[in-house]
């Protein structure tokens, strides 16, 4: 076992060794722009963007027609809402909540400046929204409905299904921001009456600066307007000389994911409840934050009211983990999106995220327990000491 062990991989992935090998003639021999139509290199890199297109189509059940090449989820995000708004008429409503990733809830927000109204659907105690609240919000003048798949802190899943199926029977669109999400558990988006959904290539062990957005053609098409104005690139709605190397990274993790889901699920969901279950039986007083039954397999986020949160990332220097909140200037503030949950400020000010991943081993998990539990009951026994 090598130190320091990662258990940071909700923020990002290593690319996977095959992904690389996948990825590498891209940049030398096979270095052609995509967009190049007379000569070989320009084939042979088209070639292979429509193949990686197809890999992404497959993994979420859609054609790849409908999926259109990005830099992140973050610009995916944008280009779904803003585009979709771009040619809204006088559908200027928006719903959707506030434990969403920054760029949809900023995206709204701009909108929200802009004229239109947004409703933040109600969040439940356990991270899942609240579907008869929804309901009541969505008017004849929704447009959109933009709920995450996979909350990037806490690992809640939202019942996609049942969103997109009431999204469909009052005629509003469904965005669903699947970054976490895509390639760690089943979608699909036909029988899910997804609309629009957002893919991260650094989520799911492709590189960074590679994204993918899913925009409905069959039935109703969904009309966007591009964001970037050039040369038309992705049918008219990301202009800009296509990331090949990048693309065929993602299409490749997209490959794997597929064929490896079911067996990486279970694996993940048995050291995760191992970290749960130790954490639980050696520690009192900690709060998991989340649903438990409706969450990702690999995700772990936990509170340590009493102990400051710097100070225990500091004494766990050899593990690499994420505290879920924004710093500024060194000063820690509450989680946004565990405080939507209705918690206390001590339990929002102190979780802890757990992100586990494919290269994780379970003598890496005992580790990581080992010295939590060590470090928690050190911090204790030296605050009950100073307030004595």
């Amino acid at each position: 076992m090598k130190l320091p062990i990662y258990l940071d991989y909700h923020a990002t992935t290593p690319v996977d060794p095959r992904v690389l090998e996948a990825m590498l003639p891209y940049f030398t021999e096979n270095f052609g722009n995509a967009a190049s139509r007379n000569h070989k290199f320009g084939w042979t890199a088209s070639t292979a963007v429509e193949n990686a297109r197809k890999q992404v189509a497959k993994l979420i059940h859609a054609s790849a027609k409908e999926i259109i090449f990005t830099g992140s989820a973050s610009e995916s995000n944008n280009l779904a809402i803003k585009g979709l708004a771009d040619g809204a008429g006088d559908r200027r409503h928006i719903i959707t909540m506030a434990t969403e990733h920054k760029a949809v809830i900023n995206s709204a927000k701009r909108l929200g400046r802009e004229g239109f109204e947004v409703t933040f659907a109600r969040v439940q105690p356990d991270g899942l929204v609240d579907l008869e609240d929804l309901k009541q919000a969505i008017t004849d003048k929704t447009l959109l409905v933009s709920i995450m798949a996979a909350n990037n802190e806490i690992g809640v899943l939202q019942p996609l299904a049942e969103i997109g199926r009431m999204c469909r029977e009052h005629g509003v669109l469904f965005h669903t921001d699947a970054a976490q999400a895509a390639g760690k558990i089943p979608l699909d988006v036909e029988a899910m009456n997804i609309d629009l959904l957002s893919i991260a290539g650094h989520k799911m062990y492709a590189p960074k600066g590679i994204g993918a957005l899913y925009v409905r053609q069959r039935g109703t098409p969904v009309n966007l307007v591009p964001v970037t104005d050039g040369g038309g690139h992705e049918g008219g709605l990301r202009s800009g000389t296509l990331n090949v190397p990048g693309i065929v990274g993602l299409g490749k993790a997209c490959e794997i994911c597929r064929q490896e889901m079911a067996e990486e699920l279970r694996r993940l969901a048995a050291m995760r409840d191992r970290l749960k279950d130790g954490l639980l039986a050696g520690l009192d007083g900690i709060q998991i934050n989340g649903s438990l039954e409706h969450r990702l397999p690999n995700n772990l986020n936990v509170s340590f009211p009493g102990i400051d949160l710097a100070t225990l990332l500091a004494a766990l220097g050899d593990i690499a983990l994420s505290s879920g909140s924004a710093c500024t200037s060194g000063v820690p503030e509450p989680s946004y999106v565990v405080q939507a949950l209705g918690v206390s400020e001590e339990i929002a000010n102190t979780p802890l995220r757990f992100g586990l991943g494919r290269f994780n081993t379970e003598e890496e998990i005992d580790y990581c327990l080992g010295r939590v539990i060590e470090a928690v009951k050190q911090l204790r026994a030296m605050a009950s000491t100073a307030a004595a």
